[in-house]
């Protein structure tokens, strides 16, 4: 459990109403992860996971990336000791 870690990130451009919040669950739920994926009322998408950071940093690479649709302008990311609180990965509205 020690090699958990927490990652918070911020994702801008145009990352709302492209399916990036279905896009990073997916992602997020291949890779194990627990958290969740929200739209933020700037335009930005919040991701919370918790997980190996191996693959939070594979997390962090897909956020770059996105779906199709999305534009992605930048992601801020810091990284955090695991809360242990999430059970799976969800978007939240």
């Amino acid at each position: 459990m020690e090699d958990r870690v927490c990652m918070h990130a911020f994702v801008s451009g145009k990352v709302q109403g492209v399916w990036f919040r279905s896009f990073v669950q997916q992602r997020a739920l291949e890779l194990r992860l627990t958290g969740f994926v929200r739209n933020l009322p700037d335009g930005r998408v919040e991701v919370v996971a918790e997980g190996p950071f191996q693959q939070l940093e594979q997390l962090e690479a897909a956020l770059w990336e996105g779906p199709p649709l999305a534009k992605v302008v930048s992601v801020e990311v810091r990284y955090n000791p695991p809360t242990g609180r999430f059970h799976g990965f969800v978007i939240r509205r």
